[in-house]
C-alpha cells in the first residue's frame, strides 16, 4: 500500500503457536477462546508480520521473525515454522543487501531471529549488512543481562553481530529515524521495546510490535502475562489507542494470523474497537 511518500508492504516471517493464557494474562479463557481459538494444547496461532518501508531514498525493515537458529526442542514447543528470513524477503522481491535501515521492536527471539542466518559453511552472517540497525539501548542492555522471566527469550547470536560485523545505532529514548519514520519507547512488555509511527500528509500508520501484538488486545484488559510491567502496558495503550482512534491511524499488529491492519474508534461506552479492517496488500 502507499501512505504519503512511502510504500509499505507486510512480509510474513513466520508462524508459531503460543499459549494463550499466557497471551492474555488475567482474562479468563471463556473470553479470548472466542477470538483467539486454541489448540489441544492450549495454544493459538500466531504469525510474524515484519514491515517493509520504502521512500525517501530509503529502505526499512521493521522486526524479523523467529529465523532458523533454533533447535529442535523450541521448534516443536512453539509449533514455529520459518525459513531463513533473507530468503523470505528475497521472494517477496525485497533485496536484504539493499535495505538501509533495520528496526527492531525488541530483541525476544520471535522479533530478532531473522537478524542473523548460519550460511553453508555454518558461519554467523548478518541478514542485513549493508543497513543501520535501530535498538533502544535499555533493549540492547536488557538483552545481555535478562532476568529470569525472560532469559529464554533472548539469544545473543540474534543480535551479538550486529554489534561486532554491522552497524548499530542504540536509541535512547523518541527518536525520528528518518523523516516520517518515529521509534516510540513503550516498556511495559520489556525495558527498551519500541513500537514504529509512519507520519505521512496523507494519515499516520503504527506499527504496535508486543505493545498490540493481535486485534484482540485492542480490549485494554487483554495483556500479556509475559509483560514486565502490564500496568505500564495498559497506560501505554491508552494513550496510543485513543491517539490512534482520534487521529484515524492505521495499526499493524504483528503477530495476528487474520487482521494484519485496521483503524480503531471508540464505541457509545467508550471501549476501543476495530472500525474497518485495512488492506495492506
Amino acid at each position: 500500500m502507499r501512505l504519503g511518500e512511502f510504500i509499505l508492504k507486510p512480509v510474513n516471517a513466520g508462524t508459531l503457536l503460543l499459549d494463550g493464557g499466557a497471551m492474555f494474562g488475567v482474562v479468563p479463557k471463556a473470553l479470548w477462546n472466542k477470538t483467539d481459538p486454541a489448540d489441544e494444547n492450549n495454544r493459538i496461532d500466531m504469525h510474524m508480520r515484519t514491515l517493509c518501508i520504502e521512500g525517501k531514498g530509503r529502505k526499512v525493515i521493521i522486526d524479523s521473525g523467529a529465523g532458523t537458529k533454533l533447535g529442535e526442542k523450541m521448534v516443536r514447543n512453539y509449533g514455529i515454522k520459518c525459513e531463513e528470513f533473507g530468503s523470505v524477503l528475497a521472494s517477496n522481491g525485497i533485496d536484504p543487501e539493499s535495505v538501509t535501515d533495520v528496526i527492531s521492536t525488541h530483541l525476544h527471539f520471535d522479533h530478532a531471529g531473522g537478524l542473523t542466518y548460519y550460511d553453508t559453511d555454518n558461519k554467523l552472517r548478518l541478514t542485513f549488512p549493508n543497513a543501520r540497525h535501530y535498538i533502544q539501548k535499555k533493549q540492547w542492555e536488557a538483552a545481555f543481562n535478562p532476568n529470569e522471566k525472560d532469559r529464554a527469550s533472548f539469544f545473543e547470536e540474534n543480535y551479538l553481530p550486529v554489534q561486532s560485523e554491522g552497524e548499530l545505532f542504540l536509541v535512547d529514548g523518541e527518536k525520528e529515524i528518518i523523516p516520517g519514520i518515529r521509534v516510540i519507547p513503550t516498556e511495559g512488555h520489556t525495558p527498551g521495546h519500541q513500537i514504529v509511527l509512519v507520519e505521512t500528509a496523507e494519515g499516520n500508520l503504527l506499527y504496535c510490535g508486543d505493545l498490540i501484538p493481535l486485534a484482540s488486545h485492542i480490549n485494554l484488559p487483554f495483556i500479556m502475562a509475559y509483560d514486565h510491567f502490564p500496568l505500564t502496558t495498559l497506560k501505554e495503550k491508552k494513550e496510543m489507542l485513543g491517539r490512534a482512534a482520534d487521529e484515524g491511524w492505521i495499526l499493524v499488529f504483528e503477530h495476528d494470523p487474520v487482521i494484519g491492519a485496521c483503524k480503531v474508534k471508540r464505541n457509545e461506552r467508550g471501549r476501543f474497537e476495530i472500525s474497518l479492517q485495512v488492506d495492506m496488500e
